[in-house]
């Protein structure tokens, strides 16, 4: 990507992740792939794999009228990447700061499962796409104080 340091948007990284599951594929390929999650038109995926192009994610090949991507990232240098930046924002860094979180509040299935609810009243509260965080940070500190999530 020309920004090493920058993740794709959600909705870029759906489409990396239909291509990398797809292998390659044209854009009625991705979306379908892509609305198994989330319902998108043909033109708003044509334009999503069309950014991810010019920013050197995907590459395409000309197929009879259209294109055909494949993604030009490795998804496991993507993981990485966006963890180093998970780890730089939210623990300063450092790895061993991140186990003791993880040994004093483990990941179990409860937890996962609010943390869900929480995105889930984010998106309503957001459903402009801004990606608000604070409404997710929001509904995620209700569900762990309350322990039976967010009132909505």
């Amino acid at each position: 990507m020309a920004k090493e340091r920058e993740l794709p948007p959600p909705l870029e990284m759906a489409c990396l992740n239909a291509l990398w599951e797809l292998g390659e594929g044209n854009v009625e390929e991705v979306r379908v792939c892509v609305s198994r999650s989330k319902p998108l038109a043909y033109t708003t995926v044509l334009t999503l794999l069309d950014r991810l192009s010019r920013r050197g994610a995907v590459s395409r090949r000309k197929e009879g009228r259209g294109f055909r991507y494949q993604p030009s990232i490795d998804r496991d240098k993507l993981r990485r990447l966006a963890l180093g930046q998970f780890l730089d924002h939210h623990f300063g860094g450092s790895v061993k700061s991140l186990r003791i979180f993880l040994e004093v509040e483990p990941v179990t299935i409860e937890n996962m499962e609010k943390l869900e609810t929480a995105r889930a009243v984010s998106a309503v509260a957001g459903a402009d796409g801004s990606g608000d965080s604070s409404a997710t940070t929001l509904a995620w500190t209700q569900a762990t104080e309350t322990g039976s999530g967010p009132e909505t």
